[in-house]
């Protein structure tokens, strides 16, 4: 799961910034992602910036990191030559100490990413390990238990609810496999396979199927799209729960 020191830390008197982020977000990571343009970041008496310390930190710890570089154009008059200056001799060490990469624009990125992480947890030998082990208690699991019937149980036991039920099994009956959660002037719909679930003249009402959208994102039975919160489409994991569901009624 992605975490960062905005989502992840809270507010705390109990020592520098960068030293409580360390430890209260750093070390729980497996592995890091670095990303830079111009700036390097505000130095914390150890490194050049927090980034940079957290980086040291964790290849030293041992654990991997991924650093990006890009190479988007700037206007000049916008750069801070001492930043731009630190960041030239922070990525001459990066060099030193391994690969690194560049991209020209976002989508570049998001490729390359994409991609690059994937042969990262396959061929990292820090992240292999910890698949292993994970993989190692799964089967220790499995030897009692089918893994459907693990996953299974472990819904029952969280209780999805009735509408959480029906709004999943309304949206794995359209080909778009979509449910939409807008927000109008007047009132709110919450829609799959062209059917409103709610009545936007009744709070409770909205409350419920709001609760029951929650449900299935919690179970990561759908997945959120755009940054709007408005769409939101069924994963693997949601379609093959609904068909366990119409195997066990047939």
């Amino acid at each position: 799961m992605p975490v960062g020191w905005e989502t992840h830390s809270a507010p705390d008197l109990g020592g520098p910034p960068q030293a409580l982020i360390n430890k209260n977000v750093l070390e729980q990571c497996d592995l890091l992602i670095g990303v830079f343009w111009t700036r390097i970041g505000t130095p914390t008496g150890v490194a050049e910036s927090g980034t940079v310390e957290e980086i040291r930190k964790h290849i030293g710890a041992g654990k991997p990191a991924m650093v990006y570089f890009s190479s988007v154009p700037v206007a000049p008059a916008s750069l801070e030559p001492s930043q731009y200056e630190a960041l030239k001799d922070f990525k001459k060490w990066c060099k030193n100490e391994g690969l690194i990469q560049h991209y020209e624009n976002l989508p570049e990125f998001s490729e390359k990413f994409r991609k690059q992480l994937q042969l990262m947890i396959r061929d990292n030998d820090y992240l292999a390990e910890l698949l292993s082990e994970s993989s190692q208690a799964l089967m220790s699991e499995r030897s009692s238990e089918d893994l459907n019937a693990i996953w299974m149980r472990t819904l029952s036991e969280n209780k999805l609810s009735a509408e959480a039920q029906e709004l999943l099994k309304a949206a794995c009956e359209g080909k778009g496999g979509t449910i939409l959660s807008l927000r109008f002037i007047n009132g709110q719909t919450i829609q799959a396979n062209g059917r409103n679930f709610v009545d936007s003249g009744d709070r409770r009402s909205v409350a419920r199927w709001e609760a029951a959208l929650k449900q299935l994102l919690d179970h990561e039975l759908v997945v959120a799209r755009g940054y709007k919160n408005e769409v939101f489409e069924v994963t693997d994991k949601g379609y093959r729960l609904v068909d366990t569901w119409k195997s066990d009624s047939a």
